[in-house]
């Protein structure tokens, strides 16, 4: 062997940094493989395109032509179809814009695509386990990605680097588009659901009116609002100027709780002919972090800040009783933080199941309501006797 030769031959030494080398590129590769493959799966779920008639008890993405996150960027509706003749329209949340600040601010307050929210709609109440009494339902889900409880109609333009800027607070128009395009597949339901959490609670509370005028034949209706509580003096100026909802809905927002005021003229117009209910964590994390921002321009979640927000929900509470007689009260604790015991927010997309220290579960308590049963659960937690 020439010198040179045995010069270029590896040492063992150079063997074992590449064999190393190696492995640690292709863990590298099966992490990367693992992680886009647990994405797919869960936030970046995406379901098949409705083509045709819905297969039943599948989930479908509806493009809806017309229709646009805040972002400008494309926004479609969640459908599936169940074999029972009863529906739920289901209103997703996702934080709120409530000045041209926070519509500037983009994602630090709201949701501003469809980024995961098919994923979303596979859990907690649209869940197909054998435990959930809406398993068989025909699902209507409407995604959230516009800022504005799923009620504008306009356009916040601003300048940002030297160009003008457009969010489109169009939830209203999206949410029209789509029932007008599915109603096709649904039929004529003697069962009507209408529900949300978070922004989509509130929507619920502002849409509910609307909805039930699209569905004549449902004669058993119920309305639960999941976790939506937020007082604020400028909700109808938000929602008149800003979003630029309907005026049937922002007239009826004449006091600092929006909820409040949607609710009470539902009852006021339909009667015990709606089943209203109303369920909220006592102390909700999210939620105070908002009311926060509306106080005092932060962000903030703090033990004096979850007092507040439960004396709030405790008078909230005490106005739904007063306005609305038979209103459905649930109000639970859960994932309670031991220095500040604030506790999680929303929970119908979630732990719909869990008792949650009462008797009965959140979706029991729905579900119950629906047949014509509609009961009080947790309000000790507020200092409120059953």
């Amino acid at each position: 062997m020439e010198p040179n030769q045995a010069a270029a031959k590896p040492t063992k030494k150079k063997r074992w940094g590449l064999r190393i080398l190696i492995i640690i590129v292709i863990a590298i590769i099966v992490l990367a493989v693992a992680i886009f493959i647990f994405l797919k799966t869960t936030f970046l779920k995406s379901f098949p395109e409705l083509k045709g008639e819905p297969e039943i008890g599948k989930w479908y993405s509806v493009p809806v032509s017309e229709a646009k996150s805040s972002d400008g960027s494309e926004w479609h509706g969640i459908f599936r179809k169940g074999t029972a003749n009863k529906v739920v329209v289901y209103f997703f949340g996702g934080g709120v814009s409530i000045t041209g600040e926070t519509s500037e601010g983009g994602t630090k307050f709201f949701a501003t695509t469809m980024l995961g929210q098919d994923f979303v709609a596979q859990g907690g109440i649209g869940s197909t386990v054998d435990e959930n009494p809406f398993k068989d339902w025909s699902f209507i889900v409407i995604p959230y990605a516009s800022g504005d409880f799923h009620t504008g109609t306009g356009e916040y333009h601003y300048t940002k680097n030297g160009k003008d800027t457009v969010v489109y607070h169009n939830g209203y128009n999206n949410y029209s588009a789509y029932l007008n395009e599915i109603m096709k597949y649904v039929g004529e339901p003697d069962t009507l659901l209408v529900t949300g959490f978070s922004a989509g609670g509130f929507a619920t509370s502002l849409l509910a009116d609307d909805v039930i005028s699209r569905f004549p034949s449902a004669q058993n209706i119920t309305v639960c609002v999941d976790s939506s509580l937020l007082l604020y003096d400028g909700w109808h100026d938000s929602a008149a100027d800003l979003w630029q909802s309907p005026k049937d809905i922002s007239d009826r927002l004449t006091t600092n709780n929006i909820v409040l005021d949607s609710l009470t003229a539902l009852y006021n117009k339909r009667g015990n002919s709606v089943k209203i209910l109303f369920d909220c964590s006592y102390r909700d994390d999210t939620l105070q972090q908002y009311q926060s921002y509306i106080e005092s321009g932060r962000m903030d979640k703090t033990k004096e800040l979850g007092d507040q927000f439960e004396k709030a929900l405790g008078e909230m509470v005490r106005g739904l009783k007063e306005n609305i007689p038979g209103v459905g009260i649930y109000i639970w604790s859960f994932n309670e933080d031991k220095e500040t015991h604030n506790t999680q927010h929303t929970i119908i997309s979630s732990n719909v199941f869990d008792k949650l220290g009462n008797e009965k579960s959140v979706c029991e308590w729905i579900y119950d309501a629906v047949n014509g049963e509609v009961n009080n659960f947790g309000l000790e937690l507020l200092g409120e006797a059953q």
